[in-house]
C-alpha cells in the first residue's frame, strides 16, 4: 500500500500561480510514477501530469507550458517520495479538486493519464480555485 498526502492549493486570481505538493509513504514498488489528476465540479477526473522516477514527464495538452511537475526520489532508491505541481498562468477552467496519484512501472503514463481508473493509489485531494 502507498499513502499519499497532498498540501497546498487554495484560491488565486486569473493569471496567478500556485503549487501543490504530495508526499508518499508506504510500499516503494507502487511509486515508480507519481502524477496529478483533477476533477472539476460536475465533471470526470482527468489526468494532468505524470513524473517517472528517472525524471521524465508527460503533460495533458491543456496544461502544457503552464504547469510543471517535479519531485524527489526516496534516498538510495529509484522510487519517488514527493511530487510537486507548479501551476502558472492559471485560468478559471483550472478550478478543480487536484489529486495526487502513484502507480507502478508497468503502467505507462500516457495510458494512466487517459484512464484514471487504472491508478492504484490516490491522495485525499486538495482544492484549487481560480477566479476571474
Amino acid at each position: 500500500q502507498v499513502q499519499l498526502v497532498e498540501s497546498g492549493g487554495g484560491s488565486v486570481q486569473l493569471g496567478g500561480s500556485l503549487t501543490v505538493s504530495c508526499e508518499a509513504s508506504g510500499s516503494i514498488y507502487g511509486r515508480v510514477f507519481m502524477g496529478w489528476f483533477r476533477q472539476p465540479p460536475g465533471k470526470e477526473r482527468e489526468g494532468v501530469a505524470s513524473l517517472h522516477a528517472d525524471g521524465s514527464t508527460v503533460y495533458a495538452d491543456s496544461v502544457k507550458g503552464r504547469f510543471t511537475i517535479s519531485g524527489d526520489s526516496a534516498k538510495n532508491t529509484a522510487y519517488l517520495k514527493t511530487a510537486y505541481l507548479r501551476m502558472d498562468s492559471l485560468k478559471p477552467e483550472d478550478t478543480a479538486t487536484y489529486y495526487c496519484a502513484a502507480w507502478p512501472g508497468h503502467l505507462t503514463p500516457e495510458r494512466v493519464l487517459r484512464d484514471p481508473t487504472s491508478v492504484n493509489y490516490w491522495g485525499q485531494g486538495t482544492q484549487v480555485t481560480v477566479s476571474s
